[in-house]
């Protein structure tokens, strides 16, 4: 295993899935050559929270509360919601707010929920965990995830702090501006939001619907 992966892993929590990762079913996400990266780390411990759970990495699969990478990538769930804005992906991490860290055809992207759009990050789990270490406040979120603990309390499994006014409407990235919500409830909300903002220019004036 990588020098990054095995340092990133040191850093994080007790394994979501006590259980020896099974064999990865990508054909929701990108080819089978870019898995390798995300089964070793898997391998080494499946699935966890880090940087006081700014980070969530997906174990193999569900166990208990912890939603696992075969049912967050499941067609019948939230991903189906973006269609073809979530194609070739496969969603393996996320960070505080929800944005997620995807193996794409060209190595590992970082996935907005709001706009879904995708900005290349790494070209493989060697180097996205090797970003998280140099940049882990800006990436995961951290500083706002201590900040909310020492207020409320810890964040909940299965949860995320999600913006109360969309980021991508002008909503600040700060604690009076977050809330508290279950992550797959939330990606179903935004992707609402995505496909209403989809094509349009920076700056656009926008009118959300809400059904």
């Amino acid at each position: 295993m990588s020098d990054p992966v095995v340092k990133l892993v040191e850093l994080s929590g007790a394994a979501l899935n006590p259980n020896a990762p099974s064999e990865l079913d990508s054909r929701n996400g990108s080819g089978d050559n870019r898995m390798g990266g995300y089964t070793e780390l898997l391998n080494h411990k499946n699935g966890f929270y880090a940087f006081e759970s700014s980070l969530h990495v997906f174990p193999d699969r569900t166990f208990g509360s912890e939603v696992g990478f075969a049912e967050w990538n499941s067609q019948d769930s939230w991903r189906d919601e973006y269609g073809p804005l979530a194609a070739n992906l496969a969603f393996f991490a996320e960070d505080l707010f929800g944005n997620q860290f995807a193996i794409s055809d060209d190595g590992i992207v970082i996935f907005d929920p709001e706009t879904g759009k995708c900005d290349h990050l790494a070209s493989d789990i060697a180097e996205w965990a090797h970003q998280i270490l140099i940049d882990y406040e800006y990436l995961t979120g951290c500083r706002l995830a201590h900040e909310w603990q020492i207020q409320h309390g810890s964040i909940p499994s299965g949860n995320r702090l999600v913006p109360k006014i969309p980021f991508v409407l002008g909503g600040e990235y700060e604690l009076a501006n977050l809330r508290i919500a279950d992550s797959k409830l939330s990606m179903f909300e935004r992707a609402d939001i995505a496909k209403q903002v989809a094509g349009l220019p920076d700056g656009a004036h926008v009118t959300l619907k809400v059904e």
